[in-house]
């Protein structure tokens, strides 16, 4: 992510659940007319997005979770302040449904639901 990214966007990224990656891979290259590269992280196998000049995402192998009922995962911006932001989902009217985690080299996420039932990650570079 770029800093510009990082410092000025509340939307910083999106996991799109796919139940067929290759399938999926073919057909947002296609639709947007972007790169989607396959890379792996540990063993986990997903497609990134092109995304050099902005915001990005990929496509996360998880049937479970792909179409109307669970749906596309947006990340929500709190750069250096994701523990605060968590602390603050309760507070407020939401749930926490995994409390914050690394994702390797991209930093930190928390997965909530908002006061209104919507599912969302809370995104940081740092832990703070």
């Amino acid at each position: 992510m770029s800093d510009l990214n990082s410092q000025h966007n509340r939307a910083v990224w999106f996991d799109i659940p796919v139940s067929d990656l290759d399938r999926a891979v073919g057909f947002y290259a296609a639709v947007l007319g972007v790169g989607v590269e396959k890379s792996t992280f540990g063993d986990f196998t997903f497609g990134i997005l092109a995304h050099e000049h902005g915001n990005g995402g990929c496509l996360v192998p998880n049937p479970d979770e792909a179409g109307a009922a669970r749906g596309i995962l947006l990340y929500l911006n709190v750069n250096g302040r994701i523990r605060d932001a968590v602390s603050q989902v309760k507070a407020k009217g939401g749930s926490v449904l995994e409390d914050t985690h690394p994702i390797g080299p991209h930093g930190f996420r928390a997965l909530i639901t908002d006061s209104e039932g919507n599912r969302l990650a809370l995104h940081s570079p740092s832990d703070g």
